[in-house]
């Protein structure tokens, strides 16, 4: 005779969980999708050495728009795979926003962060000449070295903070935001270089 099997205790989740599940959103699963687009979309771009595929994943965010990969990568860790290309589309996506305004605060910020000019190139500092870095500081991700682009686009980042400082254009926070970026990304080069970055 068989035994009756002991119903289950049903498993206990923190609230997070649940509001997660309600909505429709395993957190496990999202942070899957989180990493695994961001290593998908690096390897392809790694993986060949066409220019054409390299200006698509250069301006995948013109296709998808912002909101799409933020809603991917944007809650994952500044210092993850994730999140160093969540940091590197948006700080392309903010100076191509208002390319007059990024290429001003560059170039009053030059004077005061020379040292990070140097590294992340826009010389000299007009509107075109800021696409022109953004974009191939974007292309350095796909068919350069990972490490040093997010290098550059953190010395552009301190470059421009020190800007906006000078011409008091923004905020303290929106300064205090860019130095962050910068530092997350330059944290995440190093990551990269042994082989930390998840």
């Amino acid at each position: 005779m068989s035994e009756i099997p002991k119903p289950r205790r049903p498993a206990l989740r923190d609230s997070a969980a649940l509001d997660a599940m309600a909505g429709g959103t395993d957190p496990v699963a999202q942070m899957h999708a989180a990493h695994e687009t961001a290593a998908v979309l690096l390897g392809v771009g790694r993986a060949g050495s066409d220019p054409q595929v390299t200006r698509r994943l250069i301006s995948v965010v013109d296709e998808v728009g912002i909101t799409t990969l933020a809603d991917l990568w944007a809650d994952r860790p500044a210092r993850s795979l994730p999140g160093a290309l969540y940091r590197l589309y948006a700080l392309r996506e903010w100076a191509l926003a208002d390319l007059s305004s990024a290429a001003r605060e560059y170039a009053a910020g030059v004077h005061y962060s020379e040292p990070n000019h140097a590294v992340a190139g826009a010389d000299p500092t007009g509107p075109e000449e800021v696409r022109s870095v953004i974009d191939a500081i974007l292309r350095g991700v796909f068919d350069g070295d990972f490490a040093i682009a997010m290098e550059r686009a953190a010395a552009f980042a301190r470059v421009v903070a020190a800007g906006r400082d000078f011409l008091g254009a923004g905020d303290e926070q929106a300064s205090a935001r860019l130095m962050t970026l910068a530092d997350d990304l330059a944290a995440s080069a190093r990551l990269w270089r042994t082989n930390k970055l998840d």
